[in-house]
């Protein structure tokens, strides 16, 4: 295949990954920029992929040669058909992760997928000549040129993580905040505004009494997320399949939620911006529904081998304290001991609007954004930007018409239509009632 131009990508998160490996896919030479080569598409906070629209996405990722389906049916421990019941525009096949096993799944997918030089480090700004991006600059002073450049840096531009009065720079636990690259994009006219999120508490699974709780298996007949195993009859998961299990929170525990709000950043004020309503901390949930004497949790294994449990629905930023007591208060965890406490990370994002359909910068051609660096929350969303951003970055190297996804053929259309046309005034993600036509949109 003749050489289609030269990508960077900035960002090594589902975003990345979907982004370079696509543009190799079409015969680019691509150079991967990461803050930790050995940290590629890490599973940030709830290890599973899929779900009600998000699968939806996942699969047309897949149809168009993408990693995520592929990866996600490799590394499955607990498939899971949501809404099964229901008709199937609404249905959404979910599987849950080995957490440690899904990277190395999609970084061997990714070395297959072309010519792909992976470079640790920080893009501290972008390089531009003639009105056009036309690289990045790396801190301490490389240079790496391109045709075309595709930023996917999720949480870590300028990101803060907040437990309690604790505040620490990063973009999620362990690792640093980028911080440079945000000025140099707002010195060259792109707006930036900041978003939050947040991730529980993470137990280890060996102090868990989960005969107190009810098990949750996987369905009998796993259903795969790509159309490479769907024509498997019947379809058969690589690794050996586990159950969650379901649990329920209590007055107690709403009482120890009530009386930190005084120490809850995002009740003091010292984080103003928004996070995901569909994905709440558990401080709002206790505030907003007030007359709720219970909400629903789950216990999800990290992997198989992996020694913790993720508390599905508990994310939060209380202080360490307050977050042993409000775990320890929930029937069956009386013992539990927190092997990672909960945060929230406040980072910045750039308002979509400024955005061409095709995902590039209006007032920078040459320079595309994919990911929560969009305004998204949620890993497939951020994968389904990065395939359109990784596309489009080829077409703009090589001066050919770009292609834009049409919203009613495809949930990669509504997703792109609905950023770049509508904006966001909170994390965006992807739901079946936001397409027009989700009754021939069924996955």
């Amino acid at each position: 295949m003749a050489r289609q131009g030269a990508i960077v990508v900035v960002g090594g998160g589902h975003a990345g990954i979907e982004a370079a490996a696509a543009a190799a896919r079409m015969g680019s030479s691509v150079t991967l920029v990461t803050l930790r080569a050995d940290s590629l598409v890490r599973l940030s906070c709830n290890p599973a992929i899929g779900g009600i629209g998000k699968a939806h996405l996942v699969r047309e990722i897949d149809a168009l040669g993408g990693i995520m389906a592929r990866a996600a049916d490799g590394a499955g421990i607990h498939f899971r058909v949501l809404n099964r019941s229901r008709g199937p525009a609404v249905q959404g096949p979910r599987i849950q992760q080995d957490h440690d096993e899904y990277p190395h799944v999609a970084a061997e997918m990714l070395r297959e997928a072309g010519e792909i030089e992976i470079v640790a480090g920080e893009a501290s700004g972008l390089i531009v000549r003639n009105g056009r991006c036309r690289g990045v600059r790396l801190r301490g002073g490389r240079e790496i040129p391109a045709d075309a450049v595709v930023v996917t840096t999720g949480t870590f531009l300028r990101g803060r993580m907040y437990r309690g009065d604790a505040v620490e720079e990063g973009g999620r636990a362990g690792e640093p905040a980028a911080k440079r690259l945000s000025e140099d994009l707002r010195a060259r006219g792109v707006r930036t505004e900041r978003f939050k999120t947040g991730t529980p508490p993470r137990i280890v699974a060996n102090s868990v009494d989960f005969g107190r709780f009810e098990r949750q298996p996987g369905d009998e007949s796993p259903e795969p997320l790509s159309f490479r195993n769907l024509g498997a009859d019947p379809f058969q998961p690589r690794l050996p399949q586990v159950s969650t299990w379901i649990a329920h929170t209590n007055e107690r525990v709403h009482d120890v939620v009530r009386r930190g709000l005084d120490r809850s950043p995002l009740y003091t004020g010292r984080i103003e911006s928004k996070g995901p309503r569909y994905c709440p901390s558990f401080e709002d949930k206790v505030v907003r529904f007030a007359d709720r004497p219970s909400h629903l949790l789950h216990l999800e294994p990290m992997g198989l081998d992996h020694p913790w449990i993720y508390i599905n629905g508990l994310s939060t930023s209380l202080p360490p304290d307050l977050q042993q007591e409000l775990v320890r208060s929930i029937p069956g965890l009386e013992s539990a001991e927190i092997a990672r406490f909960g945060y929230a990370v406040e980072y910045d994002y750039v308002p979509p609007t400024q955005l061409r359909p095709t995902l590039e910068v209006r007032a920078l051609p040459g320079l595309h954004l994919a990911g929560q660096i969009c305004g998204t929350t949620g890993y497939e969303e951020a994968a389904a930007l990065g395939l359109v951003a990784g596309i489009n970055a080829v077409l703009s190297a090589c001066r050919r018409s770009p292609w834009v996804p049409d919203r009613l053929t495809s949930y990669l259309g509504v997703l792109v239509d609905d950023l770049a046309t509508r904006g966001v005034i909170e994390p965006y993600r992807m739901f079946t009632s936001r397409a027009e036509m989700r009754l021939s949109l069924s996955p």
